[in-house]
């Protein structure tokens, strides 16, 4: 089998001016950067009002092993797919960060023969959305050190300081350091780095609606409390401007395409746990005006980034759904068993890759509890068995029926990865079908709502929790949100991806298991409240052997050793 990069090199993109092209995005609503990748004016909007949305589909997922399920695969390979059955489609999706690029996970454009191209550009800066968001946030970080050196005007308390500075390379070493030391260097405090996937400002650039919005959410951004317990805000500190004039190009979405030449817009990359880890509203607002159908993606599993796609993204656009994809594999099934277990970088059990339907059934429980979960929401739901070499006729044919059983419209097996559109085009068929059935969207819970009432409903409905306890510093942080004025704001929240519990090792569909809120920030700019379960890394770390090392560059400028 060919690597991701070697078939991604034998397939010459279109010219991106072509791409807009068919879909209606005239030349001056069109800015190349290069050949093959461009941005999509603002303006485009305007002109485009009037238009009907096409069909709008999410791609979720069971709870993923720490190999991923594929999903975002089955986004491209769905929207290739379409093509192939007569609609025009277009593919959203997040940006990926350097992190995982040059650590285990590897890269975000898709894999086999469902891809983004160009795949280097994709993977490797594209058209520097992730450096404006890197820049606008140590601005921030830089102008608050400089007002605490400057005589502190704004009376903050040092031991609230919250801006931690960003950086978008997997670098332990960062997690927690001491800045200012030496004399004339500026304050001495304690803080750290986070990757800039995890920044509140890339969780505002994927949440604003225009330039308006971008600016006004930059000034809301809380970075400290005075003495007096009062918010202090990027406004307050002057710097709100300066970090929307950062971000003035990294607002418009980026047009790529897919290996078939599916239209693909490219946008924000937020972090799926302590962010909505969805890519941008406005690449879904531009393009439901432009296509027939819309296959986007939401991080993670259906208790994570689909509740955050319902619950905050969707708020923010006024836009439903009108159907939902949740990927699956067999060998994540079998890991919910609790009987294997998967580690990145290592060789699969070879329980995983031979026929076991005893394991299986032991597993699909997850399978089960995520489509009731999508079902919460009032949207149709299609299953869709990313398949694999060793799975079985009779293992596929097992979860298509308990698919069926627990409320899925259909469950089909996708090959995508190894047949790129042509082998998903059954699936395609599923989910346009899926896009006309009943649909009752809403949301999980009223913003009005107590900020603790919110978590819990997310917690007993979703992740089948059987009750829901705080820390005090949790509880304190909760009531000072809501006496500020914070109260109705959604909730995000950070928890681990491997579980629908707080605790990745519990598998399958664990009941009854107490939720433990440690800790709850504010993302006043982005719009949202974040308890945080159990440990979150906002700075992730190298492993002993990261994907890094097999990256080089030829003679003639081709990259190797990309996935």
């Amino acid at each position: 089998m060919l690597t991701d990069i070697e078939i991604a090199s034998r397939v010459t993109p279109k010219p991106i001016i072509e791409i807009a092209a068919g879909l209606g995005i005239a030349p001056d609503e069109l800015e190349p950067y290069g050949p093959y990748k461009a941005k999509i004016s603002l303006s485009i909007r305007k002109r485009l009002q009037d238009r009907p949305n096409g069909k709008y589909v999410v791609v979720t997922a069971i709870t993923p092993t720490p190999l991923g399920e594929g999903k975002t695969t089955v986004t491209v390979g769905l929207g290739q797919a379409l093509g192939k059955i007569g609609a025009r489609a277009v593919v959203t999706i997040r940006q990926p960060s350097l992190g995982p690029v040059f650590g285990i996970k590897g890269g975000a454009a898709g894999g086999g023969y469902a891809q983004i191209i160009p795949m280097e550009d994709f993977n490797l800066h594209l058209t520097g959305d992730f450096h404006a968001v890197t820049a606008a946030h140590n601005l921030c970080a830089a102008f608050l050190d400089n007002a605490l050196y400057h005589g502190n005007p704004l009376d903050i308390d040092q031991t609230t300081v919250q801006w931690r500075r960003v950086l978008d390379v997997n670098d332990r070493a960062l997690r927690d350091i001491v800045i200012g030391l030496g004399p004339g260097n500026g304050i001495p405090r304690q803080t750290g780095f986070d990757i800039t996937a995890a920044s509140e400002v890339m969780a505002i650039l994927a949440l604003a609606t225009d330039y308006r919005d971008l600016r006004q959410r930059l000034g809301r951004l809380v970075v400290a409390f005075n003495r007096k317990k009062e918010p202090v805000t990027a406004e307050d500190i002057g710097v709100a401007g300066a970090m929307a004039a950062l971000l003035k190009e990294a607002l418009k979405p980026n047009l790529l395409q897919t290996l078939e030449h599916t239209p693909a817009i490219v946008h924000a990359g937020p972090f799926g746990n302590i962010a909505h880890g969805n890519s941008s509203v406005l690449a879904d607002l531009i393009a439901l005006k432009l296509a027939d159908v819309v296959v986007t993606e939401a991080g993670f599993g259906a208790d994570l980034g689909f509740e955050k796609f319902c619950d905050i993204k969707c708020r923010v656009s006024g836009l439903k759904p009108d159907a939902a994809v949740l990927v699956a594999t067999i060998r994540a099934l079998k890991a919910h068993s609790g009987r294997y277990t998967i580690v990145a970088g290592k060789p699969l059990d070879p329980g995983l890759v031979t026929e076991n339907l005893d394991a299986l059934r032991e597993g699909v429980g997850n399978l089960v509890k995520q489509i009731e979960n999508v079902r919460r929401f009032g949207v149709p739901v299609v299953v869709a068995i990313n398949e694999f070499p060793t799975d079985t006729t009779a293992e596929i044919e097992l979860v298509r029926q308990v698919a069926l059983e627990a409320g899925a419209l259909d469950a089909v097996r996708t090959r995508v990865f190894s047949e790129g559109g042509q082998g998903g085009v059954e699936l395609a068929r599923a989910v346009l079908r899926a896009t006309e059935a009943p649909n009752s969207f809403r949301p999980l819970y009223e913003l009005e709502a107590p900020l603790t009432e919110k978590i819990e409903i997310i917690a007993r409905e979703l992740y089948g929790a059987g009750s829901v306890s705080y820390l005090p510093s949790a509880a304190r942080a909760l009531r000072t949100f809501t006496r500020m004025g914070y109260g109705d704001l959604p909730i995000c929240m950070a928890k681990t991806h491997l579980s629908l519990s707080g605790d990745p090792s519990l598998k399958g569909r664990p009941e009854g298991f107490e939720l433990v809120v440690r800790e709850a920030r504010l993302s006043a700019g982005a719009g949202f409240i974040y308890p945080i379960i159990g440990e979150m890394r906002t700075m992730p770390g190298l492993s002993s052997q990261p994907g890094g090392l097999k990256v080089d560059i030829d003679d003639d400028g081709t990259i190797r050793g990309l996935f």
